[in-house]
């Protein structure tokens, strides 16, 4: 086991314990073991799980966006004085009133990245567990907390006739899969993508002076505005059906809790 394995190895143990877990609870429920919905309903459970473990997480960084644009006059300042001078000590003097005005304003421009930066390492040990289980399946093995019948119902089950563990470029052959992949991967692309798009619209809209708007910290706001769609767009057509669902539904959750929680602070006056 590599390094990046094996830093990776407790997130993957973490991840699929949650789904195993959930899904073991589903089924105590009716819903059949083996069933497609069965293991989508518990990656959406793995979602909710994780994403309220991340409230807290969520409200700071709802808080560093709104002083981040407060502090985009006293940029635009610091900007002004040093604009033309590239000279070795103007930028350092320049990066070290940064930093103060960062300081006393309680924040810096990664704390507002902070929740999907945590949400990484869980992704990525999500994609790797359900990228991994038709191998694990085919060799009599279990995956990360997943046993070996487990890892063999997750291979076998499917949504509208498209296996969790296919990908729009990794559809079965010669069954109708390929393009059900191809169709059931670009409807959630769309849906994921279109909600961050939504919910980064509306990061921008909120608490926004004039100042701000010509700011530089808001025309990066529109490059990653733009970009991510793109992004996760052609990323998606890779990533596992099962991976796409938990994607899109952190989206969605994100948009709904920018909405309800942002809008109880009022705007900065521009």
């Amino acid at each position: 086991m590599d390094f990046g394995a094996a830093l990776l190895f407790p997130f993957q143990w973490l991840v699929s314990a949650i789904m195993v877990g959930l899904h073991d609870a589903l089924s105590t429920t009716g819903l059949p073991p083996a069933g497609g919905w069965t293991w989508t309903l518990s990656i959406i459970g793995l979602v909710l799980v994780i994403r309220a473990a991340l409230i807290p997480v969520s409200l700071k960084q709802i808080k560093a966006q709104r002083r981040m644009r407060q502090l985009q006059p006293d940029l635009k300042k610091l900007q002004e004085k040093y604009n033309g001078k590239t000279d070795p000590l103007s930028r350092q003097a320049m990066a070290q009133e940064q930093m103060a005005l960062y300081r006393k304003h309680g924040t810096n421009p990664f704390s507002a990245c902070l929740p999907l930066l945590v949400q990484v390492p869980f992704f990525f040990a999500l994609f790797t567990v359900l990228s991994g289980i038709p191998t694990a399946a085919a060799k009599g093995q279990g995956i990360g907390a997943m046993s070996h019948e487990q890892a063999v119902q997750f291979d076998e089950s499917s949504i509208f006739g498209v296996p969790l563990s296919a990908s729009a470029l990794h559809g079965t052959a010669g069954d109708g899969n390929v393009v059900g992949a191809w169709i059931l991967s670009i409807v959630m692309i769309l849906a994921m993508t279109s909600a961050q798009f939504i919910t980064q619209k509306h990061i921008m809209a909120r608490n926004m002076t004039a100042d701000a708007a010509a700011g530089p910290f808001i025309r990066q706001q529109k490059a990653v505005l733009h970009a991510l769609p793109i992004v996760f767009g052609a990323g998606g057509i890779i990533f596992p059906i099962g991976a796409l669902i938990y994607w899109t539904t952190t989206n969605l959750w994100t948009m709904v809790q920018q909405f309800v929680l942002d809008p109880r602070s009022p705007r900065v006056a521009g």
